[in-house]
């Protein structure tokens, strides 16, 4: 079997090389011109120099898996390949884009002929040795002729990955899993400063991650991951206390507003990130003003930014 791989970043050059380990043909391209020098070490993986000649090595009918950021790189992808591919072809679009636009983009390749599957992908970094949760929206029939390579990057052939409804159903169902993801993720933070503000009880928190992964309701993916986190003291301190969010989890909480869904959870994650990113700043000011206004409340002077 034979596919088009664009982008051949983090995520996408480690699908790659999980595929090309399967006995699967990959031919990528990449706008980093040095990309191909990454996979040097990789014979069943091919880089092109550019999109054209990347579509031209790939026999009949093509899958072409994209896997760029969402936004403006997706929809110029999409559209290249809406003008070069043909009446048969398949793409995957493997980034996290909005349901609505691969909706779109579904119609838009259908009118050509050409076969698209909006696939939620879900493992990080690590999802090249443990395989990849995959959400798969899109006809049938284009995810069942797609089963080879959903078989080789899922987890196990038979588990990690499902067909979710039609086009858009699969980036629908990964906006949700990043939402709750958001939620999961700050009811540990939550939790482990709890534990830290108790330096009277001197908390072994590292240890009581270890302990909470074997046996405890609470146990997770994330909690191991956590655990390995707070292991490295001294990494802990080099961070900046700032999160970041990607779009998924304010798509999440529009979508819950939409439809009149209370998700308290994922919304409250949500402008955690936000707070931490300093859009708070403004009205913490404001709040420690008032308190002084009208009860006497001391103030704090402001800290100096870090160097």
């Amino acid at each position: 079997m034979h596919i088009g791989m664009i982008g051949l970043g983090r995520m996408g050059g480690n699908m790659a090389r999980r595929l090309a380990h399967a006995g699967i043909r990959v031919c990528g391209y990449s706008h980093d011109a040095g990309a191909a020098a990454g996979f040097a070490d990789e014979p069943s993986i091919d880089v092109a120099p550019d999109l054209e000649r990347m579509i031209a090595a790939l026999p009949p009918a093509r899958i072409v898996w994209s896997m760029v950021p969402a936004g403006e790189a997706t929809e110029q992808t999409m559209q290249a390949l809406a003008a070069r591919l043909a009446h048969g072809d398949i793409v995957i679009d493997g980034g996290n884009a909005h349901y609505r636009d691969s909706q779109r983009r579904g119609q838009l390749l259908a009118e050509r002929g050409i076969g698209f599957v909006d696939a939620g992908v879900s493992g990080g970094v690590w999802g090249r040795e443990n395989g990849y949760g995959l959400m798969l929206g899109g006809e049938r029939r284009h995810v069942d002729a797609l089963l080879p390579l959903l078989k080789v990057l899922a987890p196990v052939p038979d588990k990690g990955w499902v067909y979710c409804g039609p086009s858009g159903a699969g980036h629908f169902v990964k906006m949700i899993h990043n939402g709750i993801e958001y939620g999961l993720m700050q009811a540990y933070a939550e939790g482990f400063a709890l534990l830290a503000a108790r330096e009277d009880l001197q908390l072994p928190l590292a240890d009581i991650a270890e302990a909470w992964r074997h046996g405890t309701v609470i146990r997770s993916w994330l909690l191991d991951l956590t655990a390995g986190v707070l292991a490295d003291e001294a990494g802990m301190k080099k961070v900046a206390p700032q999160v970041a969010d990607s779009g998924e989890g304010r798509w999440t909480a529009q979508e819950a507003i939409d439809l009149g869904i209370p998700a308290p959870v994922i919304t409250t994650a949500l402008m955690s990130r936000f707070a931490s990113q300093g859009s708070d700043e403004f009205g913490s000011r404001l709040l420690a003003l008032l308190r002084k206004s009208f009860g006497g409340h001391a103030t704090s002077p402001a800290q100096p930014p870090d160097r």
